[in-house]
């Protein structure tokens, strides 16, 4: 639970969420998954960061109920393709989004957020309009303190510790933050120890509105989630030595991943997807134990009523979570070219230089075709339907057929 906790509560806190309902819809979608992937998966479902930057533009277009409408809507997707893969198989899934297409992709999530995280880093809101306008060196070294951490534990240390350098640099950016006093307790002192999570209902918080600006920013998402969910479970299955794809199935766990999100949505929490530190700490401690996971939930669900701990973390200045996020993103845009290294993508090639070119730029530039004023395709959807198009469209070479 630790070492899924770092990550599960940082995205809420940079969307704008509750940490307690990332927390404890992580615990509730993990047993779902479990139970749908019939107790034989032992995998976490975290907060996904590949929906940071659309739900941060669903939130602003419309309202934070539009970002939760809009991850109900990728569950479907999930379930659709769990569906169409359980009666015809994965490999034209893998056809359709290769490597050089769902490389430069992750690359755009990761990338298209470092101005976010540079921001939260080293600038501070000094007239409470919510814009962060002022460099201030203090903040920044809460930063520089945070990242520095993180990079020492994963790099120094062994075993365990090194599976969590960001609940580890968070920690230790904090208590420089208290230390050079820019932390206000304030929260803390008025949270009751015990509090229940405040959740957000559909047509009880927000209106049910579904619109199609809405779905263009949430659901092209899914080409890379889903793409993430069939390495991590392949992945999985070189350490326990077991077929996962197989049995019980990718169409179960993604089935599984699908409702974990979609519950998370129906409450208020953010989009889940299975976690990479979840197959680290599999790796090194060699328990595959499906109920050491199923413990692991109830725990975090149990976490999340302590009022006072969700206080803390609401605390955390924004300049420790932009100093760890600049790891992080910079991760999530290094999985995508090590993807393309990995995969040994020819580059060579010119199909594959354009497709992956267009995608970079189109995603990372926030290019937009614009129908009308309230319906328009932008950033990171655009990037990856035209890199889905690209790929079906353009001729391959002989040594592509």
């Amino acid at each position: 639970m630790f070492a899924m906790f770092g990550a599960t509560i940082l995205v809420p806190k940079l969307v704008g969420l509750s940490p307690a309902i990332a927390l404890l819809t992580s615990g509730i979608a993990t047993i779902i998954f479990i139970i749908v992937t019939r107790f034989q998966v032992p995998a976490y479902l975290g907060s996904s960061f590949a929906f940071i930057a659309p739900i941060i533009i669903a939130t602003n277009t419309g309202g934070v109920g539009s970002a939760m409408i809009g991850a109900m809507f990728v569950s479907v997707v999930y379930a659709v393709t769990a569906l169409v893969i359980w009666k015809t198989g994965h490999q034209w899934f893998m056809k359709i989004l290769p490597p050089v297409v769902v490389g430069p992709v992750i690359m755009v999530i990761g990338l298209a957020l470092a101005p976010v995280a540079v921001d939260m880093a080293m600038n501070i809101d000094t007239d409470g309009d919510g814009m962060r306008d002022t460099y201030s060196m203090l903040h920044f070294s809460a930063a520089l303190v945070t990242l520095s951490t993180a990079i020492i534990v994963q790099l120094v240390f062994r075993g365990l510790l090194s599976l969590m350098p960001v609940i580890s640099g968070i920690i230790v950016g904090y208590i420089y933050s208290v230390a050079v006093g820019i932390v206000d307790f304030t929260a803390v002192k008025e949270a009751q120890f015990l509090q229940v999570p405040e959740m957000l209902i559909p047509g009880v918080d927000y209106p049910f509105v579904v619109t199609s600006q809405l779905l263009l920013i949430m659901v092209p998402i899914s080409i890379v989630t889903i793409s993430e969910h069939i390495g991590h479970q392949l992945v999985l299955g070189k350490i326990v030595d077991r077929n996962y794809i197989e049995n019980p199935g990718l169409h179960r766990s993604l089935l599984g991943d699908g409702l974990g999100t979609f519950f998370s949505a129906l409450i208020g929490g953010p989009p889940k997807t299975t976690y990479g530190e979840n197959i680290g700490v599999l790796a090194l401690t060699r328990v595959f134990s499906v109920a050491v996971i199923l413990l692991a939930a109830v725990f975090a669900i149990v976490f999340s009523f302590f009022g006072q701990l969700m206080a803390v973390i609401d605390t955390i200045p924004a300049a420790v979570l932009g100093g760890i996020s600049i790891l992080l993103f910079g991760i999530i845009a290094s999985s995508g070219l090590r993807m393309l290294v990995d995969s040994q993508v020819d580059f060579g090639d010119s199909r594959n230089l354009i497709i992956s070119s267009i995608i970079l730029i189109l995603g990372i530039g926030g290019a937009m075709v614009k129908f009308s004023e309230t319906f328009h395709i932008e950033g990171m959807a655009l990037a990856s339907i035209v890199g889905v198009l690209l790929n079906l469209i353009l001729p391959k070479t002989k040594s592509q057929t």
